[in-house]
This record gives structure tokens, C-alpha cells and sequence, in this order.
């Protein structure tokens, strides 16, 4: 069976447990090769200073954590890009020279390009257009992801990998019934939405009115556990102590994750497909991305 293969391309070690980790379960105990691009190593995430012992930096921490999610996952390689956090919007750290906020877009776009063009998948996934919650290192590679996937067939655009045009994007997405059902219990509680988290720098009005619509929605009862333990990873993020509600309850009411379709354009906003691989031509050994460019030609809306 020809091999399937998706690359996400997120920003900080626990993006992806935290937001597809029942998604990424699925597919590798499906069988198919799952990548993952980290573009920075977290270093600005707020730790409880009894998580670092035995780490030099949170950045150490971080990244050890994202190896403990990555083996529970299985991600066939993961891709560390070693940009610096950038902290929350408007922050001092979203200045720092090093910071991915700050990197310049043509390079985070090559590099992705690189990635794309090394692993070949069919499938891409990253943020949407707000980064989900508007932190900018989300927003950057969202933005770069969005570039490479376009560029990574054009035959022009030159890096040492051959071109080739994956077939589908995604952007993640989260449940819009549940964030109003978080606003009303905040506002219930006398809670500003707008300022939110422990640093008050989060903004669920905000994040509300930059959902954009879901067409995939992929099932993922059967895989609750493991992605719990993936998010146990990251304690020093919380994902170790999150309450939870008992798990037969989550799968009867959390047993699906939703994802938006850039590539191919949905006809419509509504969910039409329960599976990323639905429509894509999957190529046997040896192919040299002729079905992809054909795919890709045929999807992709005119004025892109």
C-alpha cells in the first residue's frame, strides 16, 4: 500500500500535542508517516522554576519535553528550526533580533520549502490566519507555511531538494461551541475574556471572531489516551495536571477534531470529508510528483 505522509508545521514544542495530538495518533497507528516542523524551542514559556531542575534553560526543558510527546506520538522525524520564542504580541521578547516574530518571512518560507521538498508529503498542516490565539510565532509560520506549500513545486523557486507540490493544506482549528461556552462561563465569573491566562495577555473575543469555518473533521475517540500522554509530556505547560473529564464522557462529546481546507477550495462552509486523504492520489515507489502536480492544478483556485 503506497504510503501516506503528513507534515505539520508548528511553532513551539507542545503545538502539537496540545492542539493534534489525537489527529496524529490516528494517522501513525494507521500507518502513515507523520512530520512535524518546531520552529522555535519555546524558551519564553513561562516554567514553574521546580521544572527546571536538572535543565540548563527552559529551551533544554522545552525540547526535551517535545522529544517525550514526539516518541509517544511517533512522528517519523521532527524538524527543529531553533528560532527564539517571541513571547505574546507587543511583548519585549517579539523584539528580540533572534526571535521567529522578527526572522525574515523569505527565509522561514525556504526553509520550509526545504522541509517540504525532503519529506514529500501530501498533506500539510499548520495554524490558521490569527495563529489560533494570535501569538505571532504562530502567525509567522502560519504565513510561511502558507508560502512554502505553493512554492515548494514551483521548479523556479531553487533549493538542493527536487521541487514537489504537496496536495492538500490545512489550517487547525478550535471548536467554536466551545469557546462560547468558555465566554459565558467567564463572564459568568466576573472574568474579562479579553484578558485571559496566567500573564492576562490572551484574548478569547479575539480568538472567537478570527475562527474560520471547518470542512475535515477527523475521528479520534479511540485515541484519547495517547494523546493524553503525549500532553503529560509537557508538564512544565500544564499538560500534566489539566483536569480532565472522565474519558467516556470525552469520547461521547470529544471524539472528533476539526481542521479548515485551504487546498483543494471547499465548495462550500461545511464539513465535507472525514479524512485528510480523501481525493489525494498516492504515488508508488519511484514517482516523480507527476499525480501531485496534476492534483494540485486541478484544486488550486484560479487566482492563486
Amino acid at each position: 500500500m503506497p504510503t501516506r505522509r503528513i507534515l505539520l508545521s508548528l511553532a513551539h514544542p507542545d503545538d502539537e500535542s496540545f492542539g493534534s495530538g489525537g489527529m496524529i495518533a490516528r494517522y501513525v497507528a494507521e500507518g502513515a508517516e507523520v512530520y512535524l516542523i518546531c520552529a522555535t524551542n519555546g524558551d519564553v514559556g513561562t516554567v514553574a522554576p521546580e521544572k527546571l531542575d536538572g535543565y540548563s534553560s527552559v529551551a533544554e526543558l522545552r525540547l526535551a519535553e517535545l522529544d517525550c510527546a514526539s516518541a509517544k506520538l511517533g512522528f517519523r522525524l521532527v524538524f527543529k528550526l531553533g528560532y527564539r520564542d517571541s513571547g505574546m504580541m507587543h511583548s519585549a521578547d517579539s523584539q528580540h533580533p533572534d526571535c521567529l516574530w522578527q526572522a525574515p518571512i523569505d527565509e522561514v518560507t525556504r526553509r520550509v520549502v526545504e522541509v517540504i521538498r525532503e519529506v514529500r508529503p501530501h498533506v500539510v498542516i499548520t495554524f490558521n490566519k490569527y495563529g489560533g490565539y494570535g501569538h505571532p510565532d504562530h502567525i509567522a509560520i502560519q504565513r510561511a507555511t502558507t508560502q512554502a506549500f505553493h512554492l515548494a513545486g514551483d521548479t523556479s523557486y531553487e533549493t538542493d531538494q527536487r521541487p514537489y507540490r504537496p496536495q492538500k493544506l490545512y489550517y487547525t482549528s478550535i471548536p467554536t461551541a466551545l469557546l462560547r461556552l468558555y465566554l459565558v462561563i467567564m463572564r459568568l465569573r466576573g472574568i474579562d475574556p479579553r484578558r485571559v491566562g496566567k500573564n492576562k495577555d490572551i484574548d478569547f473575543v479575539a480568538i472567537l471572531d478570527n475562527t474560520e469555518p471547518v470542512h475535515t473533521q477527523i475521528r479520534i475517540g479511540d485515541y484519547l489516551q495517547a494523546w493524553d500522554e503525549a500532553n503529560a509530556c509537557h508538564a512544565s505547560q500544564l499538560g500534566g495536571g489539566a483536569p480532565r473529564l472522565p474519558m467516556a464522557l470525552r469520547k461521547l462529546i470529544a471524539n472528533k477534531q476539526g481542521f479548515t481546507r485551504v487546498v483543494p477550495a471547499p465548495p462550500a462552509n461545511r464539513v465535507d470529508e472525514t479524512d485528510f486523504f480523501a481525493g489525494v492520489e498516492l504515488e508508488p515507489d519511484g514517482w516523480q510528483g507527476k499525480a501531485a502536480e496534476a492534483a494540485y492544478e486541478r484544486w488550486t483556485p484560479k487566482e492563486q
